[in-house]
């Protein structure tokens, strides 16, 4: 049996990955701790555990032995430096930090301390990216020159994301820095780390971060990969689009399909059944040694990226 901390509600994802451990039968709640008490007391009531004002004293707890990180991304480096130093196993949602420095060091911490560490990619458990990633290293479209994702909703326009997701410095950025992020782990999946980058974000309906944007990367084989996203967008299905030497990979669009092209026409494959959940690889690895596959290095990853997303914004 695993004691999980809740740390945080912040995060819209909070009370989806709170109910997610609460119906795990190897882990069960044990304390809560957020900032802000008139947050934290309500739900710590709701998932059935104490609330905790002290974090430091939570840490101390013989029943925590691990947290699952759901504050603002600003306090990111303070809370997981802590617990892992405490030696307790992390799962967070994304991004880890800001900068690849401050990331750098967090990492530094977990290593050090030897706790398993989980960060949320979700959509690398996607049956379709699993395709995809494995057509792309098996090279059926051949060396791939140009990957395009566009992941992007209507939480602006519409007004259903929290206003709190429009603060810049508890957020660090806007769109990109919050949806963004799938596209952006996705494309270090399947090209790697880029050489350069160049970014494009506009406010449409926020005037505190960007609600509507797109970072183009290139990398040391010429490929160039587009992150596209933003908070305005109305009836926009995702959509990936992967041209190699060979062939073209789409995935997604208006008719929610995964198909390639290497020649003979546009071909339909079956898909694998989609992988376990981030959050059942923490809790595996933490009871079995397994390998978490969404560890620290590719946490380290995505906070690159977005550093240099940012850095290169037009003016």
């Amino acid at each position: 049996m695993i004691n999980v901390a809740l740390i945080g509600t912040w995060h819209v994802h909070f009370e989806g990955y709170a109910r997610e451990i609460a119906r795990n039968p190897q882990c069960r709640i044990t304390a809560l701790w957020d900032p802000d008490p008139a947050a934290g007391a309500p739900a710590a009531e709701k998932f059935g555990c104490p609330f905790v004002a002290d974090y430091d004293a939570l840490l101390k707890r013989d029943d925590v032995d691990a947290v699952l990180v759901c504050t603002a991304t600003n306090q990111h480096k303070d809370v997981i430096t802590k617990a892992a130093l405490a030696g307790k196993h992390i799962f967070t949602e994304k991004v880890l930090c800001f900068t690849e420095a401050d990331a750098l060091s967090v990492a530094q911490a977990v290593k050090d301390s030897g706790v398993k560490f989980c960060i949320s990619y979700p959509w690398k458990t996607r049956g379709d990216f699993l395709w995809i990633k494995s057509a792309v290293d098996s090279g059926l479209i051949g060396q791939v020159n140009y990957c395009r994702m566009r992941n992007a909703h209507n939480g602006a326009s519409s007004e259903w994301l929290p206003a709190t997701f429009y603060d810049a410095e508890s957020c660090g950025g806007g769109a990109m820095m919050d949806l963004g992020a799938h596209s952006m782990y996705i494309l270090h999946w399947l090209l790697g780390m880029p050489e350069k980058a160049a970014s494009a974000f506009t406010h449409v309906k926020v005037a505190s971060v960007e609600d509507n944007a797109v970072t183009i990367f290139t990398y040391p084989n010429g490929a160039i990969g587009v992150s596209e996203t933003g908070f305005v967008a109305e009836h926009n299905p995702f959509a990936l689009e992967l041209v190699g030497s060979k062939g073209t990979i789409l995935s997604g669009g208006f008719l929610d399909k995964t198909c390639y092209n290497v020649g003979d026409g546009w071909v339909f494959p079956p898909l694998p059944k989609g992988a376990p959940s981030p959050l059942d690889c923490w809790v595996d690895g933490i009871l079995t040694g397994a390998e978490i596959p969404y560890g620290i290095d590719d946490a380290v990853a995505l906070s690159k990226l977005m550093e240099m997303a940012y850095s290169a914004v037009m003016e």
